[in-house]
């Protein structure tokens, strides 16, 4: 089932932003305070993609 959250794009630092993710998608992708990810961007779709990060 597709969900759909608006969020905005919050500057933390000189070269940083954040996006906060809500809650119920984090315990659903048993994500963790801390956890690496990784982030894949596609720059001729304009879209990334989060998922776990690994060795």
């Amino acid at each position: 089932m597709l969900h759909k959250f608006v969020r905005k794009l919050t500057k933390t630092g000189e070269y940083s932003y954040t996006i906060n993710i809500p809650k119920d998608i984090v315990k659903k992708l048993k994500w963790r305070e801390r956890q690496k990810l990784e982030i894949d961007f596609d720059d001729k779709k304009r879209e990334f993609k989060v998922k776990d990060w690994k060795k």
